[in-house]
């Protein structure tokens, strides 16, 4: 099943948000299409102006081609949250220009959304998951609007967060056993609070170490000192 070509042209204060706002009037030309078979050209960056007079818009042109595929729609029903969280991401992955698809799994306690089968997804993830932290919690406090009693949220890509949770438990017992064997307190690099608090949860139940976190953001790190 295919869609006929689609062009669209759109404007925004951003690349991002001009292609944004082009791929939100594909979808809602062809709500079935597969986002990842639109092609951008920009045709104009765009200037913010000197304090915002002679500001122009950034423009570009969306091209969807005939024999384009089309998404399947989705077998399952989401939550308003879990629906709310996709959107979201969506817009964020478009205005970074990622490609890519979201998954978006729901348990009692959490919504997971994973972005995976794209290209660049090593500029969502950022250098030590610093952007997909980032995206992590801008995504939570929009789809919770101030509300602590929902479910948590969590953005991965790639397995990321999968690979760095072994990375950083494999590092918290390294630290813990140098710090038990000398005898003297071990500070790792500095992390985000997601991180830190991996390694205070994997070293808490480990008898003859401590964890506290010292520093101040965005170099507050952890220190594993002997009990």
């Amino acid at each position: 099943m295919t869609v006929e070509q689609l062009t669209v042209e759109a404007t925004g204060d951003t690349v991002g948000e001009a292609k944004w706002q082009a791929l939100r009037e594909l979808e809602r030309r062809a709500p079935s299409l597969d986002k990842e078979a639109v092609r951008f050209q920009v045709l104009e960056e765009g200037s913010r102006g000197l304090l915002g007079v002679g500001a122009t818009p950034a423009r570009v042109v969306a091209t969807v081609d005939a024999d384009a595929p089309v998404r399947e729609a989705p077998q399952v029903d989401e939550s308003e949250e879990a629906a709310h969280l996709r959107s979201v991401l969506e817009h964020i992955t478009t205005a970074v220009g990622v490609r890519c698809r979201i998954d978006v799994h729901e348990s009692e306690d959490a919504i997971t959304a994973t972005c995976s089968s794209g290209e660049d997804l090593g500029i969502l993830i950022g250098r030590h998951g610093q952007t997909i932290d980032a995206v992590q919690t801008l995504a939570a406090a929009i789809v919770r609007q101030g509300e602590e009693d929902r479910k948590q949220i969590v953005v991965d890509a790639a397995g990321y967060r999968d690979r760095r949770r072994r990375t950083l438990e494999t590092l918290a017992v390294r630290s813990a056993d140098e710090a038990m064997r000398a005898g003297t307190r071990v500070e790792l690099e500095p992390m985000s609070s997601i991180e830190r608090r991996l390694v205070h949860e994997r070293l808490k139940d480990v008898d003859g170490v401590d964890t506290v976190s010292e520093g101040d953001e965005p170099n507050r790190y952890v220190v594993v000192v002997p009990a």
